[in-house]
């Protein structure tokens, strides 16, 4: 369906511009999206490999390995029908370590990761498990301490501080992801009630 509008919007801006004499307006647009974006990911491109760079050292420094056995409890109590030891635990403090760095790109590999493992777990494989919503609930408000991603864009478009988002940025992930862990609790809650 995004295709749809996306595809609508230009062809509508085509025939307007066409119609109003203005084709070079539409040229000169798309050569500086083009620019703008080749731009752009260069800079998110040399951030994103310094933080995962860093997640590399981390894991294998055995750091993440310690972060999993902190948080452990934490996720013991966010998926109690994740066996412990599971493989899908280790994929799932991989995706939020990524995402509390703000490393939205790298966290969707091990989100997707966690997701075929957690599948494996589901008893229907036409609906979506207890856990598999509760990790799309944490996945998607996900705490973020470092907004790495909207740093390097800010820097990137020469903001002069680039980093005064970060403040807000911590304190509306984590009020998104209480409210989002209400909400998977909530429904958890009238799932097994309506299931007993």
């Amino acid at each position: 369906m995004l295709n749809v509008i996306w595809l609508a919007l230009i062809v509508i801006s085509i025939a307007v511009a066409a119609i109003n004499g203005r084709m070079e307006v539409i040229n000169q647009a798309a050569f500086e999206g083009a620019k703008t974006g080749v731009t752009v990911c260069f800079g998110l491109l040399s951030i994103l490999a310094f933080w995962m760079g860093l997640m590399r050292i981390a894991e294998k420094s055995g750091l993440l390995e310690l972060l999993a056995r902190a948080l452990s409890p934490i996720i013991q109590l966010l998926f109690p029908d994740v066996p412990k030891g599971h493989p899908a635990i280790g994929y799932i403090l991989s995706n939020m370590s990524a995402n509390l760095l703000g490393l939205g790109n790298a966290a969707t590999p091990m989100g997707l990761k966690a997701m075929e493992e957690l599948q494996k777990l589901n008893a229907d494989k036409q609906v979506a498990s207890p856990a598999m919503c509760t990790l799309l609930a944490i996945n998607t408000a996900s705490i973020t301490i470092i907004p790495t991603t909207m740093i390097a864009i800010r820097m990137q478009y020469g903001s002069v501080n680039p980093v005064e988002i970060v403040g807000t940025t911590l304190l509306s992930s984590f009020g998104a992801t209480i409210v989002a862990l209400f909400i998977d609790r909530w429904y958890r809650y009238r799932h097994t009630r309506r299931h007993r």
